[in-house]
C-alpha cells in the first residue's frame, strides 16, 4: 500500500517538474527581444536606383551610427538592429538632395522593408550680392544731369527729375556750379543782360563800351557769386541739394505751391525738406558783394534787398515754368521728354 503510494507521489513531482520547467522556458523565450533587419532601395523620382549612395543608421538617442554604401541596384540592408530603439536613416548622394526618414522602431526579429526613400536632384541656389553704392549712383545721375538741355542747347543742370535722386556730394556740387558758370549759353546770357541794362543805364556806370564792359563785369560777379555761395559753398556746408525737385504730378494748385515755395523750402543731403538756407543766403550774400563793384549812386541797403527780392522773385518764376513748361523741352539722356 506504501509503495503504491510512493509510486503516485512521484510520477505526479515528475509531472509537476516537467510543467515548470516547459513554463519557465515560455517566460524566458517571451521575454527576450531578437535583433531585427531593415532593408531598402535607393532610387530617384524617376524611380530608377541610385548607386554610390551613403545611408546611415542613426540612433536617434545616443547618435551612434552604422553605414552602407548602395550597389549599382541602389540597396541596402541592415542586420542585427536592436528593437525597440528609434532611429533614423539617412541617404546622401552626389547631385542629390539629402533625404532622412521618420524616427522608426522594430518590434522583435522584425524584418522591415524601408520604403520611399526617393531623393531629388539637389536645387542650386545662386545668391546675387548687390552693392548699393551711393556715390556710384550720384556719379551716374550727375552725368545724366549735365545733358539736361531745353531744345537741346540752354542748360538744365540744376533740375531733378528723379523723386528719389541721390544727394549730390560737395565735390559735384562745385562741379555743377562751375559747369553753368562758364556755359557759353551763360556767357551769352551775360552778355544779353549787360545789353540789356547798358540800353536802360543801369547801374549808372554811363554809356560807351568802357560802360558796357563794367556792365558785363558785374553781371558776371553778380551770377557768379550767387551761383557759387548759393549753389556749391552754403548747400556743401549746410548739407542742403541746390537742386529744384520737380514734382510733375498732382493737382495744379500743389504744383504751383510747391514750385512758388522752392526758393524758401530745400532738400536736405539726408531726403527731409527744410528752410532753405543755402538759397537765401546765396542771394543776400551775393547781393551784400555787389556793394563792392556798383557805382556809388547804387550802393546801399536798398541794393542788397532789391537785388535779392530780383532773385527770389526769379526762382520763383523759373521753378514755375520748370514745373509747367520747360520740362516738356528738356532733352535728358539723348531724348526730348
Amino acid at each position: 500500500m506504501f509503495s503504491v503510494f510512493r509510486n503516485h507521489f512521484a510520477a505526479a513531482l515528475s509531472i509537476a517538474l516537467t510543467l515548470s520547467a516547459i513554463s519557465y522556458g515560455q517566460s524566458v523565450q517571451a521575454t527576450e527581444k531578437n535583433p531585427g533587419n531593415i532593408v531598402g532601395t535607393v532610387t530617384d523620382v524617376n524611380g530608377d536606383p541610385v548607386p554610390g549612395a551613403t545611408v546611415n543608421l542613426r540612433n536617434s538617442v545616443t547618435n551612434d551610427q552604422r553605414t552602407v554604401v548602395t550597389p549599382e541596384n541602389g540597396f541596402f540592408q541592415f542586420n542585427d538592429v536592436e528593437p525597440g530603439v528609434a532611429y533614423t536613416i539617412d541617404v546622401h548622394a552626389k547631385d542629390f538632395a539629402d533625404w532622412s526618414s521618420p524616427s522608426t522602431v522594430l518590434d522583435s526579429a522584425q524584418f522591415k522593408i524601408l520604403t520611399g526613400v526617393q531623393l531629388r536632384i539637389q536645387t542650386e541656389v545662386t545668391q546675387v550680392q548687390v552693392r548699393y553704392d551711393p556715390v556710384q549712383v550720384a556719379t551716374e545721375q550727375f552725368k545724366m544731369q549735365e545733358q539736361q538741355r531745353v531744345f537741346g542747347f540752354i542748360p538744365n543742370f540744376y533740375v531733378a527729375y528723379d523723386h528719389n535722386a541721390v544727394p549730390l556730394t560737395a565735390k559735384m556740387k562745385f562741379k555743377l556750379a562751375l559747369r553753368v558758370s562758364y556755359d557759353p549759353v551763360t556767357v551769352a546770357g551775360v552778355l544779353g543782360v549787360s545789353a540789356l541794362r547798358q540800353a536802360a543805364d543801369t547801374p549808372k556806370y554811363g554809356q560807351g563800351w568802357d560802360a558796357y564792359g563794367k556792365r558785363v563785369g558785374a553781371s558776371a560777379a553778380d551770377g557768379f557769386s550767387d551761383i557759387m555761395i548759393g549753389g556749391a559753398i552754403l548747400p556743401s556746408l549746410l548739407h542742403q541739394d541746390p537742386r529744384y525737385f520737380y514734382q510733375g504730378t498732382g493737382t495744379t494748385g500743389s504744383r504751383v505751391r510747391h514750385a512758388v515755395f522752392s526758393p524758401f523750402v530745400a532738400r536736405s543731403d539726408s531726403g527731409k525738406w527744410m528752410p532753405n538756407y543755402a538759397s537765401i543766403g546765396g542771394d543776400l550774400a551775393s547781393s551784400a558783394l555787389s556793394n563792392l563793384y556798383y557805382p556809388k549812386a547804387d550802393r546801399g541797403a536798398g541794393l542788397v534787398f532789391g537785388n535779392f527780392a530780383i532773385g527770389t522773385a526769379e526762382r520763383m518764376g523759373a521753378s514755375l515754368a520748370q514745373e509747367f513748361l520747360i520740362a516738356k523741352f528738356t532733352k535728358r539722356g539723348g531724348h526730348m521728354k
